[in-house]
């Protein structure tokens, strides 16, 4: 039986469309807002129609030391240019990127996780120190 881990993909985000790209500080002051992008698609855009799309893309926090990482936010998209008329007739279309903050004491590692419609689990992951 597959598991979970197994499914998730990565790659070179400059390459590959569908790694989810963070943008994040390497360094943070304790309890002070870190400011956090993840966007899909960033060198090469995600077509983002109808018939392939980033469904969601959802942020971890995992700090040193601890076992579990803490779910810091998690962001559906559900306009894909579909409407009453037809596929990819619409004109609204979701742009698969999210901004988000948290705080924290201790460093750790972002990681953030996407879905694409047809092409599965992507995954990616960013060190970050707190002083």
């Amino acid at each position: 039986m597959a598991q979970l881990k197994e499914l998730f993909q990565d790659a070179d985000w400059k390459a590959e469309k569908h790694v989810p790209v963070i943008e994040a500080p390497v360094k943070a002051k304790k309890q002070e807002p870190i400011p956090v992008t993840v966007t899909v698609g960033k060198e090469i855009p995600h077509p983002n129609t109808t018939e392939h799309h980033i469904r969601w893309i959802e942020v971890y926090f995992q700090p040193k030391g601890e076992k579990f990482p803490y779910q810091v936010g998690r962001f559906e998209f559900t306009a894909h240019g579909e409407s009453v008329q037809g596929m990819n007739t619409s004109t609204v279309y979701t742009q698969p990127s999210v901004k988000l903050s948290f705080r924290t004491e201790k460093p750790g590692t972002i990681l953030a996780s996407s879905y694409c419609n047809i092409h599965g689990l992507w995954e990616n992951s960013q060190e970050l120190d707190v002083e």
